[in-house]
């Protein structure tokens, strides 16, 4: 018997609109729709290697300072990605001391994401395998900062209308 958790489960976030969020969700990093076997109201989202959740709300009290943060495999292939569907993300910063490079993208309801490359890193293989309970990443890679993460605040701000 271990002591310490295996991994992160999910991570559930307010959603004002569930049908909008399992569409972007779906776009921008190909994740499916589970449907609750239960008569939950909680939209339960799923790329394999990691889930999301998000509860639906009325409106959001205020942006938060939060964020989560997703690696990508092919940098200049998911910025492209994002170009093709419409997805602003701020300017990339790039830190030397670990060969990686990030930026910040906002969902519908200004959920601050976090897009993270090392360039050396291997990458597990993403399960081919849809599974409702798919564990999450254990290393997420957060190379961002407070200050950073606030500076991508600023940068997206004229994008929170769309």
């Amino acid at each position: 018997m271990s002591d310490k958790p295996a991994f992160i489960h999910h991570v559930n976030f307010p959603t004002t609109n569930p049908e909008r969020t399992i569409e972007w969700y779906s776009k921008v990093f190909g994740m499916k729709y589970i449907k609750p076997k239960s008569n939950t109201k909680v939209v339960l989202m799923t790329r394999g290697n990691f889930d999301l959740h998000f509860t639906p709300v009325e409106e959001m009290d205020r942006m938060a300072p939060y964020h989560f943060a997703v690696e990508v495999e092919d940098w200049d292939g998911f910025l492209e990605h994002l170009d093709k569907v419409g997805i602003r993300h701020t300017r990339v910063i790039t830190r030397p001391e670990n060969n990686s490079q990030f930026c910040y993208i906002h969902d519908p309801d200004h959920t601050m994401i976090e897009l993270v490359f090392h360039e050396r890193r291997p990458y597990p293989p993403v399960p081919k395998k849809e599974a409702a309970s798919a564990p999450a990443s254990a290393d997420s890679g957060l190379p961002g900062s407070a200050e950073s993460a606030e500076q991508a605040r600023a940068e997206l701000a004229p994008a929170e209308g769309r």
